[in-house]
Order: C-alpha cells, then sequence, then structure tokens
C-alpha cells in the first residue's frame, strides 16, 4: 500500500473558500485502478494559516504513480489550490509519500 499527502497552509480569512473548492470539484480519482481511499484533513491552526492535508490511499506506488501521469490526474488538478487570482495558500503544497510496511487492524471480540 501506498500513501500519498500533501500538506497545504490555507490563509486564515480563505478556509471555507478553499474547503468549498475540494468539496465542489470533480476528483476522477474513483476512474483509476489501485485506488483506495481519499480523505481532505482540517489540522491545527496557526498564526497565518490554518493546515489541511490531502491523504490518499493506493494499492501500490506504481498505482500513484500512473495517477500522477493520467489524464484524470490533470483533470483534476486544474483548479486545486488558486481561486482565480487571489491565493488561497501560503506557497505551493508539500508531498509527502510513504510505502506502508505494517498494518494492524482491529479485530472484533468473540461473543
Amino acid at each position: 500500500m501506498f500513501i500519498a499527502m500533501n500538506r497545504f497552509k490555507v490563509l486564515k480569512d480563505v478556509t471555507e473558500e478553499f474547503e468549498e473548492r475540494w468539496l465542489t470539484r470533480e476528483s476522477h480519482l474513483n476512474e483509476l485502478e489501485g485506488f483506495l481511499e481519499f480523505h481532505m484533513l482540517r489540522g491545527p491552526e496557526r498564526e497565518d494559516h490554518v493546515l489541511y492535508s490531502s491523504h490518499t490511499l493506493w494499492a501500490s506506488k506504481a498505482h500513484f504513480e500512473a495517477w500522477t501521469r493520467s489524464e484524470q490526474f490533470r483533470a483534476s488538478h486544474t483548479r486545486a489550490s488558486t481561486g482565480g487570482n487571489k491565493p488561497l495558500t501560503l506557497g505551493h503544497p508539500e508531498f509527502e509519500g510513504f510505502e506502508v510496511f505494517q498494518t494492524i487492524r482491529r479485530t472484533p471480540k468473540a461473543a
């Protein structure tokens, strides 16, 4: 499994616009083989921004890399973090990718 994350430092006065942009965009993730799950996370508020992070689970790093080369990737990122001429973030998102080497799941207790 592979986890792809992007951190966004969103300007405090445009957090609602940033969230609306993500809630209403077409992600096209469901169209890609190996896509498992997506989460957009709202984190702590800092002095000049609110931290957000996108968190996408893929079956493998190869599946994620195929996504980054796809037409669906280009289509879904055309308006991702800009508000027209108005900036929504402090700089570009910071990417982090992780290969999962251990997973522990909750197991139901026997009755």
